[in-house]
């Protein structure tokens, strides 16, 4: 699988454009709060064949850019079942960070997903994991050598659980439910550099309740 990550946004998410090898089928994962991230896929020469967009969670530097990028990108759109009820607060989370100018639209969902979801991107399958904690509904997707977590898990940190909704319990449970997961997988965060879970559960200071 083909990787570029995009960093966009006043938060500077990392948002993807993954590419099945075989067959050029590309998705895109996260979207970024602002236009930007539609202005970094059009200026690509040639054009990703884009197939569909994943979200791992509903935050809005995460999901807000939806609605701008269904307009250029009319494909299946994908949101863990259960950050429905967040991502309808879509129109006010601006103004949970005294940030009324970023409220946005929901954009469309068509297709909710549980864990243990697999979605066939060409020859590639992409594996839902639930990771629930950051957000109600925060989920991962992955294959045999990455993992896209969205602010599951970060380089030397994991996602924070003050934030509406969060769950500090919940992502204890979490953090273990990965460690069923190969170590070798390379971590692709929502912030911040690429890890990989072999080191994280070796280095991170947030994770030494696995050891």
């Amino acid at each position: 699988m083909e990787i570029k990550c995009f960093p966009v946004g006043a938060f500077r998410v990392n948002t993807y454009l993954v590419k099945d090898e075989e067959t050029g089928q590309c998705a895109i994962i996260d979207t970024g709060e602002s236009d930007e991230l539609v202005e970094r896929l059009q200026a690509l020469q040639p054009a990703p064949d884009i197939r569909m967009i994943l979200l791992t969670h509903a935050h809005l530097d995460h999901a807000g850019g939806l609605k701008q990028l269904q307009q250029f990108f009319d494909v299946p759109t994908y949101l863990p079942r259960l950050e429905q009820a967040l991502f309808e607060t879509l129109p006010k989370q601006g103004d949970w960070f005294g940030a009324p100018h970023m409220n946005r639209p929901c954009g469309r969902i068509d297709n909710w997903l549980d864990d243990g979801d697999v979605i066939d991107l060409g020859e590639t399958q992409l594996h839902f994991i639930s990771t629930p904690g950051h957000t109600p509904g925060q989920g991962c997707y992955y294959d045999e050598h990455d993992i896209f977590v969205g602010d599951t898990l970060f380089a030397g940190s994991v996602g924070r659980t003050d934030l509406p909704m969060g769950d500090s319990r919940l992502m204890k449970d979490s953090l273990h439910k990965l460690t069923t997961l190969p170590e070798r997988l390379r971590v692709h965060s929502g912030h911040g550099p690429v890890t990989t879970l072999a080191k994280e559960y070796e280095t991170n200071p947030f994770l030494q309740f696995l050891r």
